[in-house]
């Protein structure tokens, strides 16, 4: 039998960088909640109490067709603004099942419109009233912002 050691040294550096990082983003999140650092993604009513108004507003409702589309609609006045035909607008449609998701959990139904908001910095959100949620669209892309931007004018989703 062969008498062998296995004193294989762990590598420091590595173990310090990880550790490093760790204390670094501790240290972002904590100036950031501090105040020390600007956010630029403040969701909903703490970007209107910095400040930011909203130049939009459309309160919308969602409606899961039988042929497996989505028809949406205005929550004022009940018009239709636009129909997501079926197998299409796959981010408007992930969108809304987050948002839906979190009202099911709460035992919350759908008598209480999304609201669509686009804000003066350019920025576009979608918030639930009932739940405090809110999507930030602009930061999912150009062409998913825009699905959702063109329901303030009532354009095609």
């Amino acid at each position: 039998m062969m008498d062998h050691e296995h004193n294989e040294d762990i590598p420091k550096v590595p173990l310090l960088m990880m550790g490093g990082l760790a204390l670094l983003a501790l240290a972002l999140a904590s100036a950031t909640s501090a105040g020390l650092i600007s956010r630029d993604a403040v969701p909903g009513e703490a970007r209107a109490e910095a400040g930011v108004a909203a130049t939009a507003e459309r309160s919308l409702y969602f409606h899961d067709e039988p042929d497996g589309g989505v028809r949406i609609e205005d929550a004022a006045n009940g018009q239709m603004v636009a129909k997501v035909e079926p197998g299409t607008g796959g981010f408007v449609r992930t969108t809304l099942r987050s948002l839906v998701h979190v009202r099911r959990a709460k035992g919350i139904g759908a008598e209480t419109p999304f609201v669509l908001t686009e804000w003066e910095n350019g920025t576009l959100s979608l918030s639930d009233s009932e739940t405090g949620k809110s999507v930030e669209l602009h930061a999912f892309g150009p062409d998913n912002r825009e699905a959702f931007a063109v329901l303030l004018e009532g354009g095609e989703a």
